[in-house]
């Protein structure tokens, strides 16, 4: 939950309208005044500049405190879809850059007795995560289970109070994942990664 507080708006406090104080010792601008002049008067004046955190700081900040991360895989591809692909060469990057855990939960509303290529399914994910650096990591098949998997991955999030889930769009957009249902369901923050 320290991903999506950090991610909040200033408090109103802190945002000032008008005129800043240090610019207003500057008369205004005059045309031909070189940047070098200007420098000198900010000099004078006892102008000085603050560096304020970024979002993109921000959001690296709340990063580094991600030490779970879920990969859940909903399509059927044995090799993986391009959209589940990315989502563990994300996954793996962002879990080896934040010493984070892997735990990638498998969902399918038919039993593994009907995929024939299961097993297939499942090298793939090992080899695409060892691509990554992740030779260990926890694995979970939810298979058979007449439930949607937008409620089987956010129940698995809240089970194992995991810090972030990488979803590719791909599952929303063929219809595995219910978009509208992520933040219903899911307890923690969710990366979508785009096509």
């Amino acid at each position: 939950m320290a991903f999506a507080s950090s991610l909040l708006p200033a408090p109103v406090s802190r945002v000032r309208a008008g005129t800043a104080p240090e610019l207003a010792a500057f008369p205004p601008a005059r045309k031909g005044v070189s940047l070098a002049t200007a420098r000198r008067r900010g000099s004078r004046h006892g102008v000085r500049a603050e560096v304020n955190e970024s979002g993109s700081a921000l959001a690296v900040d709340a990063l580094s405190q991600v030490k779970h991360v879920l990969l859940p895989v909903t399509d059927r591809n044995p090799y993986l879809s391009e959209g589940t692909r990315q989502a563990a060469a994300t996954t793996a990057s962002l879990a080896k850059k934040y010493g984070a855990n892997i735990t990638v939960v498998v969902i399918d509303d038919k039993p593994k007795d009907s995929f024939p290529e299961h097993d297939t399914q499942m090298s793939s994910i090992r080899w695409h995560l060892s691509e990554g650096g992740f030779t260990e990591f926890g694995l979970m098949e939810r298979l058979g289970e007449d439930r949607k998997p937008t409620a089987i991955i956010g129940e698995v999030a809240d089970e194992l109070e995991l810090d972030l889930v990488v979803l590719s769009m791909e599952a929303i957009h063929s219809k595995h994942v219910d978009g509208n249902l992520l933040a219903e369901f899911i307890p923690c923050p969710v990366l979508l990664l785009p096509l």
